[in-house]
Protein backbone atom coordinates (compact mmCIF):
# COMPACT_ATOMS: atom_id res chain seq x y z
CA UNK A 1 0.00 0.00 0.00
CA UNK A 2 1.17 3.62 -0.68
CA UNK A 3 1.84 5.99 2.03
CA UNK A 4 2.71 9.51 1.98
CA UNK A 5 2.51 11.26 5.48
CA UNK A 6 3.78 14.56 5.94
CA UNK A 7 4.38 16.23 9.40
CA UNK A 8 5.75 19.18 10.59
CA UNK A 9 3.37 21.55 10.46
CA UNK A 10 1.90 24.50 12.55
CA UNK A 11 1.98 27.71 13.82
CA UNK A 12 4.94 30.09 13.38
CA UNK A 13 5.06 33.98 13.32
CA UNK A 14 5.94 35.86 10.29
CA UNK A 15 9.69 35.56 9.97
CA UNK A 16 9.76 32.39 11.85
CA UNK A 17 10.77 28.61 10.33
CA UNK A 18 9.29 25.32 9.70
CA UNK A 19 10.50 21.91 8.32
CA UNK A 20 8.20 19.74 6.74
CA UNK A 21 8.82 15.69 6.31
CA UNK A 22 7.10 13.78 4.09
CA UNK A 23 7.94 9.80 4.86
CA UNK A 24 6.85 7.94 1.46
CA UNK A 25 5.91 3.77 1.57
CA UNK A 26 4.82 1.65 -0.71
CA UNK A 27 6.77 2.05 -3.53
CA UNK A 28 10.45 2.17 -4.65
CA UNK A 29 11.27 5.28 -3.93
CA UNK A 30 14.58 5.90 -5.71
CA UNK A 31 12.47 5.58 -9.13
CA UNK A 32 10.12 8.77 -8.37
CA UNK A 33 9.78 12.53 -8.33
CA UNK A 34 8.46 13.64 -4.98
CA UNK A 35 6.67 17.12 -4.84
CA UNK A 36 5.37 19.91 -2.53
CA UNK A 37 1.87 21.62 -3.30
CA UNK A 38 -0.46 23.96 -1.20
CA UNK A 39 -3.83 25.02 -1.24
CA UNK A 40 -5.38 28.07 1.20
CA UNK A 41 -8.83 28.22 2.06
CA UNK A 42 -10.47 29.75 -1.99
CA UNK A 43 -7.55 29.23 -4.13
CA UNK A 44 -6.15 26.97 -6.06
CA UNK A 45 -3.84 24.04 -5.02
CA UNK A 46 -0.17 25.40 -5.93
CA UNK A 47 3.10 23.89 -6.64
CA UNK A 48 6.20 25.01 -4.08
CA UNK A 49 9.13 22.80 -4.74
CA UNK A 50 10.02 19.95 -6.53
CA UNK A 51 12.46 17.02 -6.05
CA UNK A 52 13.95 13.68 -8.28
CA UNK A 53 14.70 11.17 -6.35
CA UNK A 54 16.63 9.63 -8.59
CA UNK A 55 19.88 12.45 -9.44
CA UNK A 56 18.90 15.05 -6.78
CA UNK A 57 17.82 17.89 -9.20
CA UNK A 58 15.13 20.49 -7.63
CA UNK A 59 13.09 23.06 -8.42
CA UNK A 60 10.94 26.00 -6.75
CA UNK A 61 8.21 28.32 -7.03
CA UNK A 62 8.99 31.72 -7.65
CA UNK A 63 6.90 32.60 -4.22
CA UNK A 64 9.70 30.57 -2.47
CA UNK A 65 12.86 30.69 -4.30
CA UNK A 66 15.84 31.64 -1.65
CA UNK A 67 13.45 30.90 1.17
CA UNK A 68 12.49 26.93 1.17
CA UNK A 69 14.98 24.12 0.32
CA UNK A 70 13.47 20.76 -0.80
CA UNK A 71 16.14 17.90 0.16
CA UNK A 72 15.48 13.59 0.43
CA UNK A 73 16.86 11.25 2.57
CA UNK A 74 16.93 8.33 0.14
CA UNK A 75 17.71 6.43 3.05
CA UNK A 76 14.71 6.92 5.31
CA UNK A 77 12.54 7.38 2.05
CA UNK A 78 11.74 10.95 3.05
CA UNK A 79 11.50 14.04 1.76
CA UNK A 80 11.76 17.62 3.68
CA UNK A 81 10.78 21.21 2.73
CA UNK A 82 12.99 23.56 4.93
CA UNK A 83 10.54 27.04 5.06
CA UNK A 84 12.77 29.73 6.36
CA UNK A 85 11.36 33.78 6.55
CA UNK A 86 7.77 32.72 6.64
CA UNK A 87 4.68 35.11 5.48
CA UNK A 88 1.47 35.05 6.40
CA UNK A 89 0.83 33.89 2.52
CA UNK A 90 2.27 31.35 3.32
CA UNK A 91 -0.09 30.03 5.35
CA UNK A 92 -1.89 26.68 3.33
CA UNK A 93 -2.13 23.63 3.68
CA UNK A 94 0.79 21.54 2.52
CA UNK A 95 1.15 18.35 0.75
CA UNK A 96 3.41 15.87 -0.70
CA UNK A 97 2.84 14.16 -3.52
CA UNK A 98 4.98 11.17 -5.66
CA UNK A 99 5.28 10.76 -9.53
CA UNK A 100 6.58 7.47 -11.14
CA UNK A 101 8.78 8.86 -13.19
CA UNK A 102 12.71 10.26 -12.44
CA UNK A 103 12.86 13.29 -13.72
CA UNK A 104 10.87 16.59 -11.57
CA UNK A 105 7.31 16.90 -12.42
CA UNK A 106 5.54 20.49 -12.01
CA UNK A 107 2.36 19.92 -13.28
CA UNK A 108 -0.06 18.51 -10.42
CA UNK A 109 -2.10 16.29 -12.77
CA UNK A 110 0.81 14.05 -13.38
CA UNK A 111 1.34 13.08 -9.60
CA UNK A 112 0.08 9.84 -8.91
CA UNK A 113 -0.30 9.30 -5.15
CA UNK A 114 -0.63 12.32 -2.30
CA UNK A 115 -0.53 12.76 1.11
CA UNK A 116 -3.24 13.93 3.68
CA UNK A 117 -1.52 17.41 4.25
CA UNK A 118 -0.30 19.45 7.38
CA UNK A 119 -1.54 22.66 7.71
CA UNK A 120 1.05 25.52 8.49
CA UNK A 121 0.12 28.89 9.59
CA UNK A 122 2.07 32.15 9.43
CA UNK A 123 0.79 34.65 11.96
CA UNK A 124 1.77 38.81 11.23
Amino acid sequence: EVQLVESGGGLVQAGGSLRLSCAASGFTFDDYAIGWFRQAPGKEREGVSYISNSDGSTDYADPVKGRFTISSDNAKNTVYLQMNSLKPEDTAVYYCAAAGVHSIVVNKDEYDWWGQGTQVTVSS
